[in-house]
């Protein structure tokens, strides 16, 4: 079948080619190459391109109507990185396997690769792996300052959080018992909100490790096309529409309200993922349920209120030294009843305090600990730094981790994602 198309591209008697590919950077190198084949065989043909970035009827109408030409510039740069990638990497890897071997085993069994993405990638991991096995713990020591009040203990945290010098920390407290006393400097009443998350995308997937069970329900139609960075619906899209297929559901029926919130990234390609149709449970396998639950409750989520609360903060002067307690009461949970993943929960209430208010603490004591070495990567927080890094892209991020598993560059292991001991000449050099 693919023959046959390439072949059809070349058709000498057509007058006109409609490219209908992704409206990105790929899509336009791919377009650009079909173009090529298809002057091949007829070097007059007319060729348009379609600007489109879902399948809403109008929107894909509109772009059959407004036809634009190939953006040559845009072909033009993945071309380049293509050839750079390629004649990069053969360079290092030759470079790196000559060098390398030279040690001996394990780095003389093979050749050691390097690729631009993949390098940074492994980076990424030997640089946590140092970093945790350089760690040496360090005691600290804080004040802690209670205060019992209508039933209530109420904990204020030290301004300094934590000291590392027993006895400067000592000193300080023994002039708060000195003073004996506490003086209430602040108190604050204010609106805080938990923002509803972004619309869903491939990075998003990937994190939790449902990409390939996602790319499943898309080509059984029941969700949108999985690989996408955009985080924000296009305004053509009718979200109303797409709510009320979800109506039939007993879970979220009746829940969705409002537009969704907007994120910064639009690859212009393909909007956010979300469902196409409400789908009965019986339908679906226990893990395909899972990820298309997630998908819905995550567009459901979006298209919903932020959830509100009220902040109180209380500040004290003990002494020289300065402390805070916080309370929240969660006033309206409005997103969180669909979207279950995220917690969002009232803390204890403060009780009453008023500025320039004296009390003498019912608590001040001295409390100590050790600090923690960071853990090793998992896989979502090394596909959340190349995120951040631009390091490959939604389609690739988990090609390029599993590129330095099989090379044997790091092993996962409960969970995390460990270097090779023999990844680290390799790193260093």
């Amino acid at each position: 079948p693919g023959w046959n198309l390439a072949r059809n591209t070349k058709a000498q008697y057509c007058k006109a080619l409609f490219i209908w590919t992704d409206c990105d950077r790929e899509g336009e190198h791919i377009g650009t190459e079909v173009k090529k084949q298809a002057r091949l065989g007829n070097a007059r043909i007319e060729v348009k391109r379609a600007r489109f970035s879902n399948t809403e009827r109008a929107h894909v109408l509109r772009a059959a109507r407004e036809p634009i030409e190939l953006d040559e510039k845009q072909a033009s740069a993945v071309a380049a990185r293509i050839e750079l990638d390629l004649r990069v990497g053969a360079a290092f890897t030759r470079l790196q396997t000559l060098q390398l071997q030279t040690l001996g085993s394990p780095l003389d069994q093979g050749p050691i690769s390097y690729g631009s993405c993949q390098f940074p990638t492994l980076g990424f991991v030997v640089d946590r792996y140092l970093r945790v096995q350089n760690f040496k713990p360090e005691p600290f020591w804080a004040i802690a300052v209670i205060h019992k009040r209508d039933d209530i203990n109420v904990n204020f945290n030290w301004r300094r959080v934590r000291l590392f010098d027993r006895a400067a920390v000592t000193v300080m407290l023994e002039r708060c018992l000195d003073a004996k006393n506490a003086k209430v400097t602040k108190v604050t009443k204010k609106p805080t909100s938990k923002w509803r998350p972004l619309p869903l995308t491939t990075v998003d997937l990937q994190m939790m490790g449902m990409m390939q069970i996602a790319e499943t329900l898309y080509t059984r139609g029941f969700i949108s096309y999985p690989r996408t960075e955009t985080d924000q619906f296009d305004k053509a899209i009718d979200l109303k529409k797409l709510i009320e297929k979800q109506v039939p559901d007993r879970t979220w029926g009746q829940y969705a309200q409002g537009t969704p919130r907007a994120g910064k990234n639009n690859d212009q390609a393909h909007p956010p993922i979300h469902p196409i149709c409400a789908v009965g449970s019986s339908a679906l396998k226990d893990e395909e349920k899972r990820v298309f639950d997630f998908v819905v409750r995550r567009f459901l989520a979006c298209c919903s209120e932020d959830a509100k609360g009220q902040t109180s903060e209380v500040e004290i002067q003990y002494g020289d030294e300065y402390f805070h307690a916080k309370g929240l009461i969660v006033l309206e949970r409005n997103y969180l009843d669909i979207y279950v993943y995220d917690k969002w929960e009232s803390s204890t209430q403060l009780p009453h305090f008023e500025v320039d208010e004296v009390f003498e603490p019912t608590e001040a004591k001295i409390t100590e600990g050790k600090t923690t070495p960071p853990t090793y990567l998992t896989e979502p927080e090394l596909i959340a730094l190349m995120d951040a890094n631009g390091i490959g892209t939604d389609a690739t991020m988990a090609e390029h981790i599993n590129k330095i598993k099989e090379r044997q560059y790091v092993a996962a292991q409960a969970e995390a994602v460990v270097e090779q001991r023999q990844a680290i000449p390799a790193s260093k050099n």
